[in-house]
């Protein structure tokens, strides 16, 4: 059992593909917002007891492949990582981002979260590396 976490009552694996895209697709991604968006996540994952595997993405959305215990509220958490991410990059970026939002807008409302039971790890994880190539 050593690819599994455990916790008091639980051995677990439960690792998540989280695609995440922006506010009317607008391409507004560049490298310094995925840059800080990659700190700024490492800490939030860190903070909720998971850990993020790889983070990438292109100009309108991001990839996170990500390991969580079971005991989180998945909904829960992912919106949190929407609100708190946006609100950073929004007050970070605010003149860069003004051309693309006249609200208070970064993230769209809907997200995609996929187990990664169909394929594996390392095959995630490439195609995720793989991203704006």
């Amino acid at each position: 059992m050593t690819d599994y976490k455990k916790n008091r009552h639980a051995y677990f694996k439960l690792t998540y593909h989280l695609v995440i895209v922006t506010k009317y697709k607008h391409k507004c991604i560049n490298d310094d917002v995925m840059k800080r968006l990659k700190e700024i996540s490492e800490d939030l994952f860190s903070k909720w007891n998971c850990e993020m595997i790889e983070m990438n993405g292109e100009e309108d959305h991001i990839h996170i492949l990500f390991d969580a215990p079971p005991q989180i509220n998945l909904a829960n958490t992912i919106n949190s990582f929407k609100t708190v991410t946006s609100r950073y990059i929004r007050k970070e970026f605010q003149n860069y981002l003004s051309k693309y939002y006249w609200k208070p807008y970064f993230w769209s409302r809907s997200y995609m979260v996929l187990t990664t039971g169909g394929a594996t790890i390392d095959v995630i994880k490439k195609y995720i590396e793989e991203q704006g190539e």
